[in-house]
């Protein structure tokens, strides 16, 4: 199989780069990466740097914290556009602004290369399973020479449309998470409050309309106080910054969006920025003096 290089090995990155390899996918990574020598000991060669790899790869995907990071590595010295090949296919799926996504399309376009927005959905345990769901955007005949990757990485893959619709789709995908974090830790705060049995409301709010993903795996971090970080909780008041600038920009008011991006800030301001997202909880519980200062930590 064509060789696949991988860059950006976080919580996120390094099970998908493994399940690649899982896949029967030859995979390169750069040396530096902290998690390389556990790649490497799967099977994985290492390479020096963004421009050597996309050189020696046929298809480059990159898994970074945020549009500055894949600009760095995609348009800076040794980087991938100064190494990657015509014919070449880049697939970004970080979860970045749609307009980033846009120009990094144009420029590998110039370049006689493809390039898909891919962003990815289900978070670290969807990474390790190989479950996520995967929405692109770029080029049709692009998305179907991605497909093979894309099926070892994830499961609901769907072509959203042209460049940059893929991270318009993740921006409204974080919108609509982060909303149903905050209803379910003001549903929590309250029942708390009341003295109400959070597990047995959650178990019976989980057989009715009110049922969801969120509640049924976030509703359990909340009541198990388990805030080590699947999402942390800085990356997506990043992520809602994206959809604001994108509402922004066309003229669409978010005001829900807007609450929970504003809720999300506190808890960076008081320091929980490396919890978990749903450790929104904890900033309501502090304004019903219902927290405790041991779930401030990871």
């Amino acid at each position: 199989m064509q060789n696949v290089g991988f860059i950006g090995l976080g919580i996120m990155g390094k099970p998908m780069a493994l399940n690649l390899l899982k896949a029967g996918f030859s995979v390169s990574v750069l040396s530096q990466s902290k998690a390389a020598g556990a790649l490497t000991a799967a099977g994985a060669s290492a390479l020096p740097n963004a421009q050597e790899l996309a050189r020696q790869c046929g298809v480059v995907i990159t898994m970074l914290p945020d549009s500055p990071e894949v600009e760095s590595v995609v348009l800076g010295p040794e980087g991938v556009l100064a190494g990657i090949q015509p014919g070449s296919l880049f697939i970004d799926m970080s979860t970045i602004s749609p307009e980033t996504a846009r120009t990094i399309y144009q420029r590998m376009q110039e370049k006689g290369v493809e390039a898909l927005d891919a962003p990815v959905s289900g978070g670290q345990v969807g990474a390790e399973a190989g479950t996520l769901s995967i929405m692109a955007g770029g080029n049709a005949e692009a998305f179907e020479r991605a497909l093979p990757l894309f099926g070892a990485m994830g499961k609901n893959i769907v072509h959203i449309g042209e460049a940059g619709a893929g991270q318009t789709t993740k921006a409204c995908n974080q919108m609509i998470v982060g909303m149903t974090i905050q209803a379910v830790a003001e549903a929590f705060s309250l029942a708390q409050k009341a003295g109400v049995d959070l597990q047995k409301m959650r178990d019976v709010l989980l057989g009715g309309f009110a049922q969801s993903r969120i509640l049924d795996l976030h509703g359990k971090r909340m009541i198990e106080r388990n805030f080590v970080p699947g999402f942390k909780l800085k990356l997506h008041r990043k992520d809602l910054g994206i959809a604001l600038a994108t509402g922004q920009t066309l003229a669409v008011p978010l005001p829900g969006t807007a609450q929970v991006a504003a809720q999300m800030q506190t808890a960076l301001a008081e320091g929980k920025g490396e919890l978990d997202h749903s450790a929104l909880l904890l900033v309501l519980e502090e304004a019903t003096s219902l927290v405790s200062t041991e779930d401030l930590n990871p």
